[in-house]
């Protein structure tokens, strides 16, 4: 569903019409895109969805005050309207002179090779096949163990195309799709106890979608769940599976935005070029992996990407700082968020890893919890197993984690080599060393 010219050049008039009528720069937006989605409950389909939108977004810049409005009627008599009476609604905005464009030389200039985030197939794809899919998955859990309460299965597909543009001169157009396939189920545990657990992937080619076993994973996943209860509270090592290792990653990167920075709300504040974390910890912006979720040639400003050390053997690389807060910083810009961030990949798969643990716990979920963005200082709830002598012995829940999160990063011995690649943050299984767990001192 690419951006036709014909919208294209009312996208041009759209701008052209805000210089003429009192801006002094300004940036638009235009997107399209349909999704489908297909909900099945015990075999039955539960809810169908689909949806086809289009529609324009424009940045006004207008006597040093800024306006962003959105609108899904695309006529130019009514475009002509809406934008006059946003740049009327902005002239009573407080005068902010941090809000500009980008300097046109951080713009992306094209002529890159494609990212291939576009499935040819999309518009082929019947919908009795899609319900199909999630049917299939659910089917794999319905009847297969006398505790399951109900069971669930989606399949869900999207197609978005934009196409950006500035007064001072940046073009720039994106295209990507993306199909999920999901599964979940709850089961009668002991007691009260009602466990529940799912399993999905994704990917932005229909061929590449994992399309069996979804439900079975999710089956399998819920019934190594029974007996949960806590273990002895201590220090443990702490290893992190690879479907929420990012959880402990996102406190380091929500602190290293330029909105943190600035307001003063960081914990990495003023630690540009320090060693901040254990010497094996490298984390990477790669934002031009051909295939891959995230990747992309311009940010939502149309600043160019480029390959970016975050941290480097602990060391801190770079912040994540947009043009307005670059300006209100009186620092250099460097892209307004990560891509696609990679680790590198040990030798060890999940197995190998828990095989080398004396003793443990594997963390699969986390239920809740908080970090302070100011001092780091965290404290989450926690379930997954026990590990002693390299093998889960007990399944726990009702654990908490606590600690300081660039404490535990100084702690990370081992990475594992299976980051799930349908995420834009590629992050294998973690193995921590002493960490902090409490629930019960009863052994």
């Amino acid at each position: 569903m690419a951006i036709s010219n014909t919208h294209k050049e009312l996208a041009q008039w759209a701008m052209d019409l805000a210089l003429k009528n009192g801006c002094q720069a300004s940036r638009i937006s235009l997107y399209a895109g349909s999704s489908t989605s297909f909900e099945v409950r015990d075999m039955k389909i539960d809810r169908l969805q689909q949806a086809a939108e289009n529609g324009l977004s424009i940045c006004l810049f207008v006597d040093g005050r800024f306006g962003s409005y959105s609108t899904n009627r695309l006529d130019k008599a009514e475009l002509e309207k809406f934008i006059k009476d946003g740049i009327d609604a902005t002239r009573y905005l407080a005068e902010d002179r941090a809000r500009t464009l980008p300097d046109a030389s951080l713009y992306y200039q094209g002529g890159c090779p494609d990212l291939q985030l576009c499935d040819p197939k999309f518009d082929t794809l019947q919908p009795d096949d899609k319900a199909a899919l999630a049917m299939n998955a659910c089917n794999e859990i319905m009847g297969r163990d006398s505790r399951i309460i109900s069971a669930n299965a989606s399949f869900s597909d999207e197609q978005e195309s934009r196409y950006m543009a500035a007064s001072n001169g940046f073009e720039g157009e994106t295209s990507h799709t993306e199909y999920a396939l999901a599964a979940g189920v709850s089961i009668r545990g002991e007691g009260e106890a009602r466990p529940e657990a799912d399993w999905y992937d994704s990917s932005i080619f229909y061929d590449t979608l994992v399309k069996d076993g979804i439900g079975t994973k999710a089956l399998e996943r819920v019934l190594r769940k029974t007996g949960q209860r806590k273990t002895a509270s201590g220090k443990y090592a702490m290893l992190l599976d690879n479907t929420v290792s990012s959880r402990v990653l996102s406190p380091l990167i929500n602190a290293l935005y330029g909105s943190a920075i600035q307001q003063n709300n960081s914990f990495l504040l003023n630690k540009l070029g320090e060693k901040v974390a254990g010497g094996n910890v490298t984390l990477t912006d790669e934002p031009h992996i051909v295939k891959a979720f995230g990747a992309r040639y311009f940010d939502n400003e149309g600043v160019a990407t480029r390959t970016l050390p975050v941290f480097e053997n602990g060391v801190l690389k770079t912040y994540f700082i947009d043009t307005y807060y670059a300006n209100k910083m009186k620092v250099k810009p460097t892209v307004s968020s990560p891509s696609v961030l990679t680790m590198p990949l040990g030798s060890k798969d999940l197995e190998a890893l828990i095989a080398g643990i004396h003793k443990g716990i594997w963390v699969t979920g986390f239920n809740g919890g908080n970090n302070n963005s100011t001092s780091g200082d965290f404290s989450y709830g926690v379930e997954g197993f026990l590990i002693e002598n390299g093998k889960p012995v007990q399944p726990v829940s009702e654990m908490n984690i606590t600690g300081n999160i660039l404490d535990l990063w100084s702690n990370l011995t081992e990475a594992g080599n299976d980051p799930r690649l349908s995420s834009a943050w590629r992050i294998p299984s973690l193995l921590f060393t002493g960490v902090d767990f409490s629930g019960t001192n009863d052994d």
